[in-house]
């Protein structure tokens, strides 16, 4: 099975240090939607892992998440892809949870739905937990430079395998090459 994961916030959507709290404020990064349909259409499954500590916090509820993924799943659907399915970990950091990245409890769950080993999976994220959950969970890690991922490359400390690309759309054209 051909298998892609991807965060959510500052890889497929505009981030925010104020989170992403109404669908209103989920506004697509250029060329994101575009890359997930070329994935889709070589016949990738297209997996979302996404910390939402929001709803920890209550800054938004359930209702709101879903109706912002809803956006999320029309957007790339009109784009000519699909999204198979979005996993998101609801904890705030203090939770102490296993699903919260770094902890590679969420791609965890990816592995057993999709009942595959996710070595040589590409997960693309903007921030070093992203990649941290990725090498924890025996994915390959993508860093693209949108969102966070400036200042994730910057810092410094990167799994030595990590790959590094502008964005979603140069990340999903190398993945379609390999």
């Amino acid at each position: 099975m051909k298998l892609v994961i991807l965060d959510r916030d500052g890889v497929i959507n505009h981030d925010s240090d104020r989170f992403i709290k109404s669908p209103a404020e989920w506004k697509p990064i250029d060329g994101s939607l575009e890359a997930i349909a070329r994935l889709t259409q070589a016949g990738y499954r297209v997996v979302v892992a996404s910390n939402q500590s929001g709803i920890d916090r209550g800054i938004f509820d359930m209702d709101t998440l879903n109706t912002i993924h809803d956006k999320m799943h029309r957007a790339v659907k009109a784009a000519g892809g699909r999204i198979d399915a979005i996993f998101y970990c609801p904890h705030s950091s203090d939770s102490n949870c296993d699903c919260r990245k770094p902890k590679p409890g969420m791609f965890e769950r990816i592995a057993g739905c999709f009942n595959t080993d996710l070595a040589e999976v590409p997960a693309v994220g903007d921030s070093l937990r992203d990649l941290q959950a990725a090498v924890a969970a025996g994915a390959r890690p993508v860093l693209v430079l949108t969102g966070r991922g400036q200042d994730t490359l910057q810092t410094g400390g990167l799994p030595e395998e990590t790959q590094v690309f502008d964005d979603l759309a140069a990340a999903a054209e190398h993945i379609l090459k390999s």
